[in-house]
């Protein structure tokens, strides 16, 4: 990830993603979330972040308007997990999707040996205290993509350390796959000498958080300041 960029987070939770890009990276980061409770977490770090739909969120923004959105093990619980990539693809120059590989070995054998609901440590609860979930595969999600005529760009299969690089079978041996996204260019080019991004036509700020402030009525705009 550049330095600098614009990075949409879509499910951030508590912020901790965002908080180290933002550190590591200096990127102006903006998180969405259903979670008043997540994104007050978020306000605490000093984030931006809006508690609400994130697909409602997103098509407040002009087409390409971040230069990364990042989905990281949030589409097994969306609703409509298509339509969220889809609209993400419009409003992100790439997006990265990362998700825990339901047939990962170890979840297959202990299903296959035990009979009952994955117990590790990415499935910590028992099934009466689970959130609902739509578990996929690195198999399930290529599939999709094909289908959606999708461009994979990167992909990045990790073993069971989440460290280690998957050498063979990743959708057997990879436990979490991280997957780059692009996807066509807008039809409409650019006129000739716009080589900067339009200046933002609203304001910022909604029932979002900047900087430890709650604002209200639009999406915050992620905009780096001019010089």
């Amino acid at each position: 990830m550049e330095p600098q960029s614009r990075v949409l987070d879509l499910g951030c939770g508590r912020g901790e993603l965002m908080d180290y890009l933002v550190q590591a990276k200096q990127v102006y980061a903006t998180g969405v979330d259903l979670s008043f409770e997540r994104i007050s977490a978020c306000v605490r770090r000093g984030l931006s972040a809006y508690q609400g739909d994130m697909t409602a969120f997103m098509r407040a923004f002009p087409d390409r308007h971040f230069d990364r959105v990042i989905c990281a093990r949030t589409v097994h619980e969306l609703d409509d997990p298509a339509g969220v990539i889809l609209e993400a693809l419009r409003v992100g120059s790439t997006v990265t999707v990362g998700f825990v590989n339901h047939a990962f070995y170890k979840n297959r054998l202990g299903e296959l040996l035990r009979g009952r609901k994955v117990r590790n440590a990415v499935y910590t609860t028992a099934w009466h205290e689970s959130r609902p979930a739509n578990h996929l595969t690195i198999a399930d999600f290529e599939d999709f993509c094909r289908i959606k005529s999708i461009r994979i760009a990167r992909r990045a299969h990790l073993l069971g350390d989440w460290r280690t690089p998957c050498p063979i079978l990743p959708n057997l041996f990879a436990a979490m796959p991280s997957t780059t996204l692009r996807g066509t260019e807008p039809a409409t080019a650019a006129p000739p000498g716009s080589g900067t991004r339009s200046r933002c036509r609203r304001s910022c700020g909604t029932n979002a958080a900047g900087g430890g402030r709650t604002r209200a009525r639009t999406p915050p705009c992620p905009h780096p300041p001019r010089s």
